[in-house]
Order: structure tokens, then C-alpha cells, then sequence
């Protein structure tokens, strides 16, 4: 059990001498893994809107004080978002079923990055993973597991991140990007047993996919993913805590997600 964790349960359990919050906050390190959602929010090419921010009230009213509100709309699945596992997987759990011990836990980061950055259409694979644990020690079980592909530094730039800049059905064919090769999912539950995956593309399958097997896979198992990640440049491989929430919308398919790293300060 990592020291991260250890610190996490003492607080939360409120020990004969509970930890002091400001104890935790001084050592503990935050990284937000999530892009910000606005106008430039990358959807899936065949969505018909994107994210949309609407003033209601902005200004000082009749009283004298200033108040601002706003409405906002935007599809399920798009910017930094969570698929739950209904999105590809029929009576398996909706948003707001999953539970916060699926969305919070201690977490590692592989990077495929010069394999992913070298062919936009790399499938990460088990030996990725091999090469990983050589160098870390055997992933333990009911880990989050965040791949990345070095593909956060093309967001929001739609053909970069894309592989095209072409929008509706007919750009679909036109996708390339890097995903999980499904074997390599298959591999990850049957024998890491891990809580989830996230990585930083547009979806779990590359591009190319037309099958979503990696999806099928991993949320057939009622295990969730995430997507469009970002910064997962400044974490370590090992040692970190991940939070993440998604907007509860219920029986969502999917949904507009916080996620976040913690990790202590050396």
C-alpha cells in the first residue's frame, strides 16, 4: 500500500490522532488532468453541436450588487469525459450508478508516447505493459491505469488530434489516432484486475476502429474510461491518487469529467 493511501485511509478514519488537514494539504501535490470546457471542446466528428455557454444575467441589478448565471449544453461524450459502462455495454451501469470506489484509487502512468507519436494509428499492447512492470515492479491489482500517447499537446487543434479536420459521418473513416489494442484490455482485467483506463485521445480505440472491441471489453465489465486527458506529462509512473468525478447525470451513458492527481511533494 503506497504512503499516499496510507495518509488518505488515517484522515478519512479519523485515527486517536487524526492528521491535521493542513498537514495533508502541505505535502500533498495536485495535477488537474482534465481541459477546460468551451467553444473549442473537441466532439466526436459526427456530433451535431458542441459545448455551448449561454448568459442568462451578467451585470449589477436593480439593488446595486453584481450577478452573474449561465446555461450551458453539450453532448455526453466529448472533451474530458468519463464513459460509463452502458455507453457500449446493455444493463451494465449507468453514471450515476458507478461508484466512487471505481472512480478514486491509486493509479500508474504508462507512456507509449515515442511509440504513439512515431504512428498515429499505435494500438498499446501488452508488452508495453511488460516493459513497463520491468522497469516498476508488477502493476498490483484494482489500479487506475492512464496511458500516455503524447497526443494532449495537439488538443484542441482538431486535425492534429483528430487526424483530420473534417467534421460529420463522413469523417469518421478519416480518424487516426492512437488507442488500446483489445488484447491488451482483455489482458489488463483478466489479470491486473484494474479499477479502469484513461488515456489522452479522443477514445480508448484508435482511430482506425470500427468494432470499439477495447470499449466493449472494458465497460462490458462495468469498469469505466476515460478520455481526452491532459497533463499526464507532469505525473510519475508510480506513487499517485486519482479522483475523478464526473457531472452525476442519471442513466447517462457518459459525462463531462474532473479528474485529478495527487501525489506528495518530495
Amino acid at each position: 500500500m503506497s504512503k499516499l493511501l496510507i495518509v488518505l485511509i488515517a484522515a478519512l478514519a479519523g485515527c486517536a490522532q487524526p492528521l491535521k488537514p493542513k498537514d495533508l494539504s502541505d505535502n500533498l501535490h495536485w495535477v488537474d488532468l482534465s481541459h477546460s470546457f468551451d467553444r473549442s471542446t473537441l466532439y466526436w466528428p459526427n456530433n451535431q453541436n458542441g459545448f455551448e455557454h449561454h448568459t442568462d444575467a451578467d451585470g449589477e441589478t436593480a439593488l446595486g450588487y453584481y450577478y452573474s448565471s449561465y446555461s450551458i449544453c453539450a453532448p455526453e461524450h466529448g472533451g474530458t469525459h468519463l464513459d460509463a459502462p452502458i455507453h457500449f455495454a446493455k444493463h451494465k451501469m449507468t453514471v450515476d450508478k458507478l461508484p466512487l470506489s471505481s472512480l478514486t484509487g491509486e493509479a500508474v502512468k504508462i507512456d507509449v508516447s515515442a511509440k504513439a507519436l512515431a504512428n498515429r494509428d499505435y494500438q498499446i499492447s501488452i508488452q508495453d505493459i511488460l516493459d513497463w512492470e520491468n522497469a516498476h515492479g508488477t502493476m498490483p491489482d484494482n489500479m487506475i491505469v492512464l496511458f500516455r500517447t503524447g497526443y494532449e499537446q495537439y488538443y484542441p487543434d482538431r486535425k492534429n488530434y483528430f487526424g483530420t479536420a473534417e467534421i460529420g459521418q463522413e469523417a469518421i473513416p478519416l480518424l487516426h489516432f492512437p488507442g488500446i489494442l483489445p488484447v491488451t484490455t482483455q489482458w489488463l482485467v483478466d489479470n491486473r484486475h484494474i479499477k479502469a483506463l484513461g488515456l489522452d485521445t479522443p477514445s480508448l480505440d484508435y482511430g482506425q476502429s470500427k468494432e470499439f472491441k477495447t470499449h466493449r471489453i472494458l465497460l462490458g465489465r462495468d469498469k469505466p474510461g476515460f478520455e481526452n486527458l491532459t497533463n499526464l506529462k507532469l505525473l510519475p509512473a508510480t506513487g499517485f491518487y486519482v479522483v475523478a468525478l464526473p457531472m452525476k447525470i442519471a442513466k447517462g451513458s457518459g459525462g463531462p469529467l474532473r479528474i485529478i492527481a495527487g501525489m506528495f511533494s518530495e
